[in-house]
């Protein structure tokens, strides 16, 4: 059998070689993942995204216990920040988490962005394929933080929830992040600080101030104290609120076209890059085209107009 036919008949070890696979970049995975692709597309992706320090695996950890006790098979992706310098990352979550390690309706999965920006690994969309296509109900992505490059996530998942926490100037931060755009629901853990009520408030007139006033859905804000176990249920409930009315309102189609078209893109824009890429590695041209530019001899636009005239007839005559 097919490491995808073992996936599909349940098969954990399986799921987690093919993600191995899939996260070392193996060309036999894509082989894979096309024959899984016709059975995804089931499960409910939820998006948690906020700044170092907010609690947000602790967060993940009360969500997937929710979500368990109400009988639901929960995936979770776990992105870490890679080491610019050692190509390294902790990959703690797992630790974090471990109370659900012999829970056989829970999965985890730790990646590493290895230098991905937008705050989720490149392979992290068909590792979740892989978890979707395995019959997990809820698909929770926990990514490595929010910023000007950081929204990638709105991409992927069908809700999006920003944590914040009190303290750290998160009222600033949301404003210069551009996340009032990004999240589906808001909140701020580690309620119990003197400042969260403040918090809470800036956030809540911020979306009131938001622009985009004609979108039907109205996030809110909510208060969490993860470490307790304090508002997770109405979270959890808030999101599952989220998922009814993209459906009923037909919105859940121009996110599903979004969503695929931008993956259509991101696998040709890669395709693209290595073909031409592997070209001029091979000949020799590449190392020709970067002395040239050093000494000025060659501009990248005209080295780069000549590689798609030479491998693809691009502008050629």
């Amino acid at each position: 059998m097919s490491l995808a036919e073992m996936v599909l008949n349940g098969n954990v070890r399986a799921a987690a070689r093919l993600m191995r696979d899939i996260d070392d970049g193996m060309k036999s995975a894509v082989d894979e993942l096309k024959a899984l692709y016709p059975h995804t597309g089931n499960a409910f992706i939820v998006g948690i995204t906020g700044p170092p320090g907010a609690g947000k695996s602790t967060l993940v950890d009360q969500v997937t216990a929710c979500y368990r006790r109400l009988g639901k098979r929960v995936g979770i992706v776990a992105v870490d920040p890679t080491s610019p310098f050692t190509g390294g990352a902790i990959l703690g979550d797992r630790i974090r988490m471990n109370r659900h390690a012999d829970d056989d309706g829970v999965f985890i999965r730790s990646l590493a962005t290895r230098g991905h920006l937008g705050g989720i690994s490149r392979s992290t969309g068909d590792v979740v394929n892989v978890m979707d296509a395995m019959g997990m109900d809820v698909i929770i992505i926990e990514t490595v933080g929010v910023g000007q490059d950081e929204i990638d996530i709105v991409r992927m998942a069908h809700t999006t929830v920003v944590v914040m926490v009190p303290g750290l100037g998160d009222d600033i931060q949301a404003i210069k992040a551009g996340i009032l755009e990004i999240g589906d629901v808001f909140v701020v853990n580690k309620a119990d600080r003197d400042e969260a009520d403040r918090t809470v408030r800036d956030l809540a007139t911020m979306l009131e101030m938001n622009p985009d006033k004609d979108r039907r859905w109205r996030p809110k804000v909510l208060k969490t104290e993860a470490s307790r176990n304090r508002g997770i249920d109405e979270l959890v409930a808030e999101m599952d609120e989220h998922r009814r009315y993209l459906h009923a309102s037909g919105a859940i189609r121009h996110l599903l076209e979004e969503k695929n078209a931008a993956l259509f893109m991101e696998i040709l824009k890669e395709r693209l890059i290595a073909e031409a890429f592997e070209h001029i590695h091979v000949n020799g041209r590449f190392r020709e085209i970067v002395d040239g530019m050093i000494s000025r001899r060659k501009d990248p636009y005209t080295a780069a107009d000549e590689v798609l005239a030479e491998r693809f007839g691009i502008g050629s005559s």
